[in-house]
């Protein structure tokens, strides 16, 4: 039984959370669903035909991570429902773990919640963490996908990768500005410990072959699948996204000159058309 509240509703620049986070969204119901044996939490708005569910990065939320998409995606047309991964945001407890099968089982999480709220058949979009969530599900479960857009995210994870990680491990070098966000949704403690947990939990990925994370499940990938990369994103190296494209087959890659990894919060406008474009075709 899902309860029901009524809520008004990026690293330097992956932690850009910090403004937008504060930005009135509009009006979208939050609501708590019990699923795989977790309180998954959610914030839906739209009443369309189109069902999208959105899927935050590492330590993200529907709060930190989809302001502009919560308020700005034509709710006519879509029911947009962004998720709280277990560990994240409000979906604590449990505190957030990283098993060698965190990834897959984020994406059995994610749709059985959306299964859980009545959706037979939706589309995904995910940034980074929430991407490659959405490239497991898509590839395992096709049937329940329409289509799917993935931005700053990647199949495998480098050596190159792993030193962009460890730059980041200690969150007391980040500004008090990019710390605050994630502060106010978790506490200093819970906040420094799970990223650092993050940063092992992404970086075992290199003791795969090819430092696998999903590669070989992107040819199971059947829907209608757009990749949207800021070309400035630095924390994900244009290989990544050229990597998908290739081994996505029938998928779009473009490219957003001036973009970061934050690319759909800097240049909301411009990817928020890309996307509506991409769906309503």
């Amino acid at each position: 039984m899902a309860t029901l509240v009524y809520s008004h509703t990026g690293f330097y620049s992956v932690f850009r959370r910090a403004v937008i986070q504060r930005r009135f969204y509009g009006m979208s119901v939050s609501g708590k669903m019990s699923v795989n044996g977790v309180d998954l939490h959610y914030q839906r708005a739209g009443d369309g035909k189109h069902a999208v569910l959105l899927l935050p990065g590492a330590l993200g939320s529907a709060q930190t991570d989809f302001g502009p998409q919560l308020e700005k995606l034509d709710k006519r047309r879509f029911t947009l429902v962004a998720w709280d991964p277990r560990g994240y945001g409000r979906s604590r407890p449990p505190d957030r773990d990283f098993p060698a099968d965190f990834f897959h089982r984020d994406a059995k999480d994610a749709l059985d919640l959306m299964q859980a709220l009545g959706f037979r058949r939706f589309s995904l979009l995910g940034w980074s963490d929430g991407g490659i969530t959405a490239l497991i599900a898509a590839a395992l479960n096709p049937k329940l996908i329409d289509k799917m857009v993935v931005w700053g995210s990647n199949a495998y994870v480098s050596e190159e990768d792993v030193q962009i990680y460890q730059a980041i491990r200690d969150v007391s070098l980040w500004s008090e500005r990019m710390r605050r966000p994630m502060e106010e949704m978790y506490g200093a403690q819970y906040f420094c410990q799970t990223w650092e947990r993050w940063v092992d939990g992404i970086s075992q990925f290199t003791r795969n072959p090819q430092g696998n994370i999903c590669m070989e499940v992107l040819q199971l990938i059947s829907c209608p699948t757009l990749i949207i990369h800021g070309a400035k994103d630095p924390m994900v190296p244009s290989c990544h996204p050229e990597y998908l494209q290739q081994n996505i087959k029938g998928s779009r890659l473009h490219v957003i000159p001036e973009g970061k990894h934050n690319v759909h919060l800097r240049y909301s406008t411009e990817f928020n058309t890309l996307v509506e474009e991409f769906l309503t075709r």
